[in-house]
């Protein structure tokens, strides 16, 4: 192909969708592509689908729009979970010339001509029992963290979720491997890693092709702790109940693993835990809250959870809500219940009518800024170290600290990508915390 073509990518939904569209990327600049970004002239577009909520359905279309906005003869293609799911469907969408489904999207370039427009979208998607191989990516966009993909795939059958449908079985990548990745990582400069997948817990599953566990969540961690250049890594989401002791435990004494942990939840009744088929009761989730607490008093901890599942009485939706008020967490992700085809949630009874879904989910909402506030105040004053991003947003510079407190100070493009020892003093009018340099640099404010 003519090294001068040009293509573009759009993510959709998880990290480890970004992660994934970071490893195609490279795939097409060793095939002689060049990249640019979505919202300037390319050859190619390739959109990575997400299909957790229906919101993430309906954004595709209008993504295709854009892309022929800007350049009407460019080849559309769309890969990732959407794709893999309703093939048909996307391929039905105006402007779009090529599907590709779980497997096939590593390879995309091999099904490439020479970019010419399709009267109608291409499919390629294999049966899903076909994806139980394993295809390492790791994100390196970010100057200051990189999304590290360790595991795929998921052997849980939760009632409302697709993802087993759109990824396949659990599989791992090689120890080896990722460590591998790790290296080449720190070596780019890249300070944090974000540990990716989607059900890492399950980390050792399939590492070899079988389905028995080689290696475990903890010894990958222990493994990746040694790793020489790293200096922050951070454990995306965990589930509860693959979330041992030990895990907690190390990473209390760890030399980059940071205190903060995303557990998912998904509701405070047991009742609907048992209708999603949860792993899990609540009694649990208090019980790995309360062991991280006692081991790291500062850390941070954000939670899953989905109002209006099928069942979510009111007085169910009140048990979620008093649950996750009196719990010691820091922040929640709150998702609106939307029904997916082939999944059992979707032919139970109950249902909530979507006016009562938005109410609800905004008064979650609500709690998860009472309680980010709370967590916030309840940092300052401590000595914490922040690693700054690199965008200059309205005059300021953010960072993260290692229990992710989000802070910000004037815009000095020296301080991107470095880590310093600061004190936390103030909370400011947006809800982000100002500081002190340690070691008396001057004040940001």
């Amino acid at each position: 192909m003519n090294a001068t073509k040009k293509v573009a990518f759009y993510t959709l939904g998880c990290k480890l969708n970004f992660s994934e569209t970071s490893t195609i990327a490279r795939n097409f600049k060793d095939e002689g592509f060049s990249r640019v970004d979505f919202s300037e002239k390319a050859d190619i577009y390739v959109i990575n689908t997400c299909s957790v909520t229906e919101n993430a359905d309906k954004r595709f279309k209008t993504i295709v729009k854009k892309a022929q906005k800007v350049n009407p003869d460019a080849f559309v293609a769309a890969v990732g979970c959407y794709a893999q799911l309703k093939p048909e469907e996307l391929a039905d969408v105006d402007g779009v010339d090529l599907v590709l489904g779980a497997t096939e999207k590593f390879k995309i370039t091999d099904y490439l001509n020479d970019l010419s427009k399709n009267d109608f979208g291409e499919v390629h998607s294999c049966e899903i029992d076909e994806a139980d191989f394993y295809v390492g990516s790791y994100s390196i966009g970010d100057r200051t963290r990189a999304f590290l993909k360790v595991q795929d795939g998921c052997d849980y059958k939760c009632t409302y979720c697709t993802i087993p449908l759109a990824r396949g079985i659990s599989r791992s990548d090689t120890l080896e491997n990722v460590l591998k990745n790790a290296a080449e990582i720190s070596e780019k400069g890249i300070k944090e890693i974000v540990l990716t997948g989607v059900n890492i817990g399950d980390y050792g599953k399939g590492e070899f092709g079988n389905k028995k566990h080689e290696h475990t969540f903890f010894e990958l961690c222990e493994a990746l702790d040694e790793v020489s250049g790293i200096e922050r890594l951070r454990i995306s989401s965990i589930e509860p109940n693959l979330l041992k002791n030990e895990t907690i435990d190390f990473v209390a004494g760890s030399r980059t693993f940071v205190p903060h942990f995303h557990i998912p939840l998904q509701s405070g009744s047991n009742d609907l835990l048992k209708l999603m088929r949860r792993r899990y009761m609540r009694e649990l989730y208090v019980d790995r809250v309360a062991r991280i607490k006692d081991a790291m008093p500062h850390a941070c901890i954000g939670v899953d959870v989905i109002v209006g599942f099928p069942g979510e009485t009111e007085e169910r939706f009140l048990e979620t809500y008093n649950f996750l008020n009196e719990l010691d967490i820091s922040y929640l992700h709150v998702f609106t219940y939307s029904e997916r085809d082939n999944t059992p949630a979707a032919e139970m009874d109950g249902v909530v009518p979507n006016k009562v879904r938005k109410k609800r989910s905004k008064m979650l909402r609500g709690l998860s800024a009472k309680k980010r506030r709370a967590f916030y105040e309840s940092q300052l004053g401590s000595l914490r170290t922040v690693l700054f991003e690199g965008e200059n947003k309205k005059g300021y510079i953010h960072g993260f600290t290692e229990n992710y407190v989000k802070v910000k100070a004037p815009w000095n493009p020296e301080l991107v990508n470095t880590l310093h020892t600061i004190q936390l003093t103030e909370i400011d009018e947006d809800g982000l915390v100002r500081f002190e340099f340690v070691n008396n640099k001057a004040m940001a404010s």
